[in-house]
């Protein structure tokens, strides 16, 4: 990407302020998600920002970045900039990957579709959620009507349906995914406090299950379970009331066949059943590689330990990510948890970075730790709320504006000449 990004974006700000427009989105991270906060009901912001037990780890995410320093190297010329990565064999534009984050209608109608148009406009893999609001193949269908092979991924969560799995995998490989990110934290659903107190979960709502309301294979477990008649006993209250209207307006089909239907009561409580396997080893991950030959991303990797078995594994990367602290209370701070990784790793697969990410500067510093490509989460689904499409393409925009504006002042011409030696 140009090395005049940084200041582009700048001008166009400052030339918009000239004429009394304010950016669409607060540019401050602080600002932004207290904004979001306004717009979100209650139910839908617990949901994004929450985090696991006494939000510790989210805590420490963000604590992490605050004890590192960039020393910068002065009078070097940085005229020229170049923020460009290898990855896949493909040269991206930027080091910027869009996280898969789920029930993007929580924050805006079509959401899923709207963010990665965004992510497509600027040259930005986005990772297609696998618990998103719309099928991936009108996600894939939306970035190419921006840019045609636009790059996305599909995050894998591993269903104990095997068969799923499996199904999952093919659709992403037919809508056009580059790699498929096994998220290993999510084997069993941490506990947030924020959407107990409310005893608010979307998908028992029927919303976030999209992926698999369109898939062959759950529709079949679906339509098993429709016939065995069985249902779980609800109190009837306004509240049950809400909660099935929703599950029908979800569902895939006509409304009025829905009422018929025992379906979409049936679709909400058979994800329940298969959306986790618990008993998941790295055994199995020969059924992923048997199936798929796109490159497979571990994300959740912590432990160096892991780290050498996932080299040992095959796996074509890892991704450093404590799930933005939703998972596990008191878990080490992802940014804690990179250098080791990358150590352990020793340069024989790349190693990806996620949690705690809330600007450019924060970019370059997982970078300056040996990440190779860092994931935006929460704050781009503020900015979704607040201004959709146009709103998270300017957040990706101010994020890689400050990326390329702090390569320079740290004394630094390209993403390649990052490393440890830029932080105190």
């Amino acid at each position: 990407m140009s090395s005049s990004v940084g200041r582009e974006a700048q001008s166009e700000i400052y030339r918009a302020g000239v004429a009394g427009r304010r950016p669409r989105v607060p540019v401050g991270a602080a600002e932004l998600e207290r904004a979001a906060q306004r717009r979100m009901s209650r139910a839908a912001f617990a949901y994004v920002a929450g985090s696991a037990g006494l939000e510790r780890t989210a805590q420490a995410n963000l604590d992490a970045f605050r004890r590192r320093r960039i020393v910068p190297n002065v009078l070097r010329d940085v005229s020229a900039r170049d923020l460009s990565i290898e990855l896949f064999g493909v040269r991206r534009p930027t080091p910027l990957l869009l996280a898969p984050i789920g029930v993007l209608e929580l924050a805006r109608r079509g959401g899923d579709a709207l963010a990665a148009r965004a992510a497509a406009s600027l040259g930005v893999p986005a990772v297609l959620s696998n618990q998103a609001s719309q099928p991936m193949e009108e996600a894939a269908a939306a970035m190419d009507a921006v840019q045609h092979g636009a790059s996305r991924w599909f995050q894998l969560y591993w269903s104990s349906s095997r068969d799923l799995v499996g199904s999952l995998v093919d659709r992403a490989e037919r809508s056009g995914c580059e790699a498929i990110v096994v998220t290993l934290d999510t084997h069993v659903l941490g506990w947030r406090p924020r959407d107990l107190a409310l005893g608010y979960l979307p998908f028992s709502r029927g919303l976030g299950i999209a992926q698999y309301t369109s898939d062959p294979v759950f529709q079949e477990l679906v339509r098993e379970r429709a016939a065995r008649g069985a249902r779980t006993a609800t109190t009837v209250t306004p509240a049950a009331v809400a909660a099935f209207a929703s599950i029908l307006r979800h569902h895939p089909g006509r409304l009025r066949d829905n009422l018929r239907s025992g379906e979409p009561l049936a679709a909400v409580e058979t994800f329940l059943d298969v959306f986790a396997d618990p008993s998941l080893t790295w055994d199995d991950l020969a059924f992923l590689r048997e199936r798929t030959r796109l490159p497979i991303v571990l994300k959740g990797v912590l432990h160096p330990d892991d780290a050498r078995r996932a080299v040992d594994a095959g796996v074509d990367a890892v991704q450093v990510s404590n799930h933005g602290g939703r998972q596990l209370d008191g878990e080490i701070a992802a940014l804690d948890a990179l250098p080791a990784v990358v150590d352990a790793v020793g340069g024989r697969l790349p190693v990806l970075f996620d949690s705690g990410i809330r600007g450019g500067s924060d970019a370059l510093v997982a970078l300056a730790l040996g990440a190779r490509a860092v994931a935006i989460g929460r704050p781009y689904v503020y900015a979704l709320a607040l201004a959709g499409e146009e709103g998270v393409r300017e957040l990706l925009r101010n994020t890689i504006a400050e990326l390329d504006i702090t390569l320079g002042l740290a004394g630094a011409r390209s993403i390649g000449e990052v490393d440890a030696s830029l932080l105190a």
